[in-house]
């Protein structure tokens, strides 16, 4: 399941890749294509060869973004959400064992290269919403079912 929110933080980079992809690298690539294209032989043409598959890449890309640009729906904070895990929210949790952890509950597009911010659709996030400070939160991972407490939440005014 991947829900189709996101923060507006999310969404600017996400729109800023797009641009990014349309307007600045792929003219080059392709400028790229058409000068190897023009050398002749394309079969032992490595520059056509490996510049062709990243125009197909970016393309791929860019159809994605697009399309996810359209479908997905920005999630700004709300002074309604403040004590409580929503989505945006940065949460510090602590478990019996003493280990802590931190992380922001956000859109699944939001979650590559970020260690610190995990899915809303995540089985984490799902048992922390709605949930506040010093409040547990029973988590099923594979490894079992596990307790942890929320110790602070946080929200950004974007």
């Amino acid at each position: 399941m991947k829900s189709k929110l996101i923060t507006r933080a999310g969404y600017l980079k996400l729109k800023q890749e797009l641009d990014n992809l349309w307007k600045e690298e792929r003219p080059e690539v392709t400028r790229k294509v058409t000068w190897a294209a023009s050398l002749g032989d394309r079969s032992e043409n490595a520059d056509y060869q490996y510049n062709k598959k990243r125009l197909r890449e970016i393309d791929r890309r860019v159809r994605y973004l697009l399309k996810t640009l359209e479908q997905i729906r920005i999630v700004d904070y709300s002074p309604e959400q403040e004590g409580k895990v929503f989505f945006g929210a940065w949460v510090d949790i602590e478990n019996d064992a003493g280990e802590q952890r931190r992380f922001r509950v956000v859109g699944y597009d939001e979650i590559f290269e970020r260690k610190d911010y995990i899915s809303i659709d995540a089985p984490m996030a799902r048992a922390l919403l709605k949930k506040s400070v010093d409040d547990e939160a029973w988590v099923e991972t594979p490894a079992g079912r596990t307790c942890w407490y929320i110790t602070a939440i946080e929200y950004e005014r974007e």
